[in-house]
């Protein structure tokens, strides 16, 4: 199925590029990760240094002042920054989300007009596709909007909204056409924090992530002007699913990323840690512990680059790829988190130290972005319409 080396080597700005942020995660961003998650508060103190460096939505193409990132160095960037706060490798993550699908089937006006300040960290986009009853089942969306001479009317709700709030764009997913084809009756827009109509419920009370505010939108017959709409109408899912068959991609570098930031930590620990006169480190069933964890974590990060290579040349197997390394690295995170704290015993139970926030975190990347479930189904079609 693959026509990818089976191990694939960074080229040399790609390393460059680890280190960059590497730095800019261990000195601006770690140090407020455990505020950020004991107050449930937007990471400020990473976003401003994101920006500052052009890593908040590397992405966006240069022709709209962006950095032009290649997917790789996306997930290299969303990994860096996961290693050490999850809630903040959200910026870039949902950034891209939300903003892919106008690179992909946006009018040039569309883009002109909402990319360039995403490039310059003056505005952030977030995706809204879920709604309360319509989650893995998203062709049965009842958010609506209807025709109303050249612009639109949209009504209805979104949930499960990652950095609502905060951002100022949205793509919108509603139904335009109700007695159309199930799947080819829906229609994307852009919907601005700003209109009129357009609400943001409080905050959800989470188990992880809390520095990135989840919330439902509600739409009250939103206003929306024609040129909001990306890409034709009633090709709205389409643009929904190809969008998540790249970006998935860069849920699977943030699970890499908490993982190796867990697996981190407990090295360090065992290390250190003495029982029965010598280093935990030192008994067999620790040795074999780590191995697994080290195993499976490289097993993780090949398949999330190599999906990620995929994506940048949108190849024809991306699909499966994509929901592969998404399904893969986030079983993988939940695993070496668990098993993390386990090695710091009761240790790592406590909030002195990170694992029990890695572990929260690490849950929501099997459910987020279509659940693992989910990810298994696109993999057998996959399989099933190839033969």
């Amino acid at each position: 199925m693959s026509d990818d080396l089976p191990y694939l080597e960074l080229a040399d700005h790609h390393l460059d590029l680890r280190e960059a942020v590497r730095a800019i995660a261990a000195n601006k961003i770690a140090p407020y990760a455990a505020d950020v998650d004991a107050n449930s508060r937007f990471p400020t103190e990473a976003y401003d240094a994101l920006v500052a460096s052009g890593f908040h939505a590397a992405h966006v193409p240069e022709a709209y002042g962006g950095e032009g990132a290649d997917a790789l160095a996306t997930c290299i960037i969303i990994e860096e920054i996961a290693r050490v706060c999850a809630s903040s490798s959200l910026i870039p993550a949902v950034n891209k989300l939300g903003s892919l699908p106008l690179i992909l089937a946006g009018s040039e006006s569309l883009n002109q007009r909402y990319l360039p300040p995403l490039a310059a960290g003056t505005s952030t986009f977030s995706y809204a596709l879920s709604e309360r009853e319509a989650g893995s089942d998203t062709a049965s969306m009842k958010t609506r909007a209807v025709l109303d001479g050249d612009n639109w009317v949209l009504s209805g709700q979104k949930s499960w909204i990652s950095n609502a709030g905060i951002s100022d764009y949205y793509t919108v997913l509603a139904v335009t056409d109700p007695d159309g084809r199930r799947g080819s009756n829906i229609s994307a827009f852009v919907v601005e924090k700003s209109d009129e109509g357009f609400t943001i419920s409080a905050p959800e009370k989470k188990l992880g992530i809390k520095g990135s505010p989840t919330c439902e939108l509600n739409f009250d017959a939103v206003y929306l002007p024609g040129d909001r709409i990306i890409g034709d109408p009633g090709t709205g899912l389409q643009l929904a699913l190809r969008t998540l068959d790249h970006t998935r991609i860069t849920i699977a570098a943030q699970a890499i990323g908490i993982a190796q930031g867990a697996l981190d930590h407990a090295l360090a620990y065992v290390q250190e840690r003495q029982q029965f006169g010598k280093h935990i480190a030192d008994f067999q069933g620790i040795q074999f512990m780590l191995a697994d964890m080290a195993m499976k974590l490289e097993a993780a990060r090949q398949l999330v680059y190599v999906a990620a290579a995929k994506s940048e040349r949108d190849a024809g197997d991306l699909s499966f790829f994509g929901a592969a390394a998404k399904c893969f690295a986030s079983d993988t995170a939940m695993e070496i988190t668990v098993d993390a704290v386990q090695l710091l015993g009761g240790a790592g139970y406590t909030q002195d130290f990170p694992l029990e926030r890695m572990m929260r975190d690490a849950k929501i990347t099997q459910i987020y972005e279509g659940t693992n479930q989910i990810q298994r189904v696109v993999m057998a079609r996959q399989l099933l319409g190839k033969r």
